[in-house]
């Protein structure tokens, strides 16, 4: 007998290529697909790029989802998902059809060569804190114990996200 556990999980989609709103509404079908019941979703946000390099505005996205899988699977699938949306990797943090980033896996804290959980960057990113609070303000990262609003008043990212007028 075997016995699934389920997890909320928090995914940030991201594109800056093609028809991005198209891409994330795909991306976002593929994740109910191939990774579990999506139970929330965050408006979409037009962000500025972040990292430096010169690129178009980025859209932006969470959604909540319901999974029985574990991190290191729903890392394989969230790449098969962008893969499968025409993403090819150039440089780090360059123009992309489709991103998708593991942003929480429950409380859970892992750091391996392939993953970190929660997402390391996390509370330094505005275009990824404020869909994020909008849907899960009181969500308590498990390694700085603070909420995502708490995270959001003391994030020093100045980069323009604003609300995607559609």
């Amino acid at each position: 007998m075997s016995i699934s556990i389920l997890t909320t999980i928090y995914l940030l989609l991201g594109s800056n290529l093609g028809d991005r709103r198209a891409l994330m509404q795909s991306g976002i079908t593929l994740i109910g697909e191939w990774v579990g019941e999506i139970t929330q979703v965050s408006s979409l946000y037009e962000t500025a790029p972040w990292g430096g390099i010169e690129q178009s505005a980025y859209l932006n996205q969470v959604v909540e989802v319901v999974t029985d899988l574990a991190p290191e699977e729903v890392l394989r699938i969230v790449l098969d998902i962008e893969h499968e949306l025409g993403r090819v990797r150039y440089e780090r943090w360059g123009a992309r059809h489709l991103d998708i980033d593991l942003l929480y896996y429950g409380a859970l804290q892992m750091d391996t060569a392939r993953l970190t959980v929660p997402h390391p960057r996390l509370h330094e990113r505005r275009f990824a804190l404020i869909p994020l609070t909008e849907i899960a303000p009181e969500f308590v990262h498990p390694i700085f114990q603070k909420t995502n609003t708490a995270l959001l008043a003391f994030c020093t990212d100045e980069c323009e996200v604003s609300l995607f007028e559609i």
